[in-house]
């Protein structure tokens, strides 16, 4: 089994460093389980069912960005981190962003990218309309289930 050890240090310390007390990660060939709270480190190299990325442990889950007292809208539609990761507006550096406040989306549309372990995914809208908020920085860290954009459906 190879392992890039380098790549799993830095992801271990980025979920470390976010607050989160658990880190499960799972391939095909192998699962770890981190716990933060005490000393524990779980790796196996058995075949592991994977139905999905696993996201990181729901103990991560969203930052206060919920702290706001904000009006719910019906309209508005939220799309979230499906994982932890530096978030990019861009696909690199000095090319256009992907989206910006007033662009109309469709869904499907990139939006961002999301980079985990030095692997960049696109973040696609999953419904249409316009842009009315992008929730987060270029270049900043992201937790699970953390707002990324708010759009108003068409």
């Amino acid at each position: 089994m190879a392992v890039d050890m380098k790549g799993l240090k830095e992801f271990v310390k980025l979920a470390k460093d976010s607050g989160a007390s658990e880190l499960v990660y799972e391939t095909k060939t192998m699962k770890l389980k981190v716990n933060f709270g005490g000393s524990s480190v779980v790796m196996h190299s058995a075949p592991a069912v994977q139905h999905a990325p696993a996201p990181v442990s729901p103990s991560v889950a969203a930052a206060p960005v919920a702290a706001k007292a904000a009006v719910v809208d019906a309209n508005i539609h939220v799309v979230k981190s499906p994982f932890v990761g530096t978030f990019y507006a861009s696909p690199g550096p000095g090319k256009p962003i992907y989206a910006k406040v007033g662009d109309k989306v469709k869904v499907g549309q990139a939006l961002c990218v999301l980079e985990a372990m030095k692997i960049m995914n696109e973040i696609d809208a999953d419904a249409a309309g316009e842009i009315v908020e992008i929730c987060v920085e270029n270049e900043s860290l992201v937790e699970f289930g953390q707002a990324l954009f708010k759009i108003r459906r068409a």
